[in-house]
């Protein structure tokens, strides 16, 4: 048995819940890899599951993405061995810690170029930048979106994406210093949604056309106004909640407004396949190796801080990506 630093909840609520505590871990199972984490990342899904927006039993540890070295490998496992680097993202949760079990059918080998710090930082939020505008809608040189939260982790990484792949992004964000981020990481133009009204912009940037895609992690509070940016035949992809879930809505809303489509996807349905997570993950490493594509990690925790990250990630007071610093011995 090994002891690992962790960061679990016994019941859901607000930051208060999460608790820093050692405990055993056993020699990973069949198909498990057991991994010593050196980064682990840090996303608003962490916080549905500790809210329970998300349920899930109790107790559990959190986190769904990080970085480190195998360990050891159970049973079966052939395409990992001890002195590997590996990222990953996905479930089960239990990244928030030191030392791990995992299955060994989520990760990916890590190249050398590429640190730990950035490896736990990348996975989660470069993949959901991949399948959403290489998958999910695939974009075009020349067509012009709307990103909300653009300079937050997942939206900084798609401002850098969408300007190598050609297309203009118009991104949203609450602060002149979060404007002015997104600007500089390749937005075509931003707004600040705290002082503007967005549809208004969006149809004035656009001609009064609006845009081919909405992509919005925002949820409840701006989820008719994006539907209203859309041009007919428009796309909206609905990816988080950070403002509470959207309630229930009459499909006319759709037909109304141009024949529209919506779609709500999670990374976890487009990764199911190993062949499709690889050839993801190929791709995302691909675009932070030529330099196309910079994380920017703007916060750093140690792993026992993780109730004053979340605080600040609910906030809304963070920038860019966060990671926890887990203790070792």
């Amino acid at each position: 048995m090994s002891i690992a630093h962790i960061v679990s909840i016994e019941r859901t609520g607000g930051p208060e819940v999460l608790r820093y505590h050692q405990q055993e871990v056993a020699a990973p199972a069949a198909g498990e890899i057991q991994v010593r984490q050196y980064a682990c990342g840090l996303n608003f899904i962490d916080i549905y599951f500790r809210s329970g927006l998300y349920p899930h039993p109790l107790p559990t540890a959190l986190g769904m993405e990080g970085a480190g070295e195998v360990v050891a490998v159970g049973a079966g496992v052939q395409d990992f061995a001890p002195g590997d680097r590996i990222a990953y993202a996905g479930r089960p949760n239990g990244a928030y810690a030191s030392l791990r079990n995992m299955p060994a059918a989520i990760a990916l080998k890590l190249p050398p170029e590429i640190d730990y710090a950035t490896g736990a930082a990348m996975m989660l939020q470069g993949l959901t930048v991949q399948y959403l505008l290489r998958r999910t809608c695939p974009l075009q040189a020349g067509d012009t979106v709307l990103f909300h939260a653009a300079a937050g982790g997942v939206g900084l990484i798609a401002c850098q994406w969408a300007r190598a792949l050609g297309v203009n992004l118009i991104g949203t964000a609450g602060s002149d210093e979060k404007l002015a981020l997104a600007k500089a990481h390749g937005a075509a133009h931003v707004i600040n949604y705290r002082t503007e009204n967005f549809v208004e912009r969006v149809r004035e940037l656009t001609n009064g056309a609006g845009v081919k895609v909405v992509y919005d992690s925002i949820g409840k509070d701006t989820f008719y106004q994006s539907l209203d940016c859309l041009r007919p035949l428009g796309m909206m992809v609905s990816f988080g909640n950070a403002s509470g879930a959207v309630p229930a809505f009459d499909l006319g809303e759709l037909s109304k407004r141009g024949s529209l489509f919506i779609t709500r996807p999670t990374l976890f349905a487009y990764t199911a396949q190993r062949a499709d997570l690889e050839a993801m993950g190929a791709e995302l490493f691909s675009m932070v190796q030529s330099g196309q594509i910079k994380i920017d990690v703007r916060q750093r925790y140690a792993l026992a801080d993780a109730a004053q990250a979340h605080i600040e990630m609910e906030a809304r007071s963070t920038i860019g990506s966060s990671i926890l610093i887990p203790e070792h011995a």
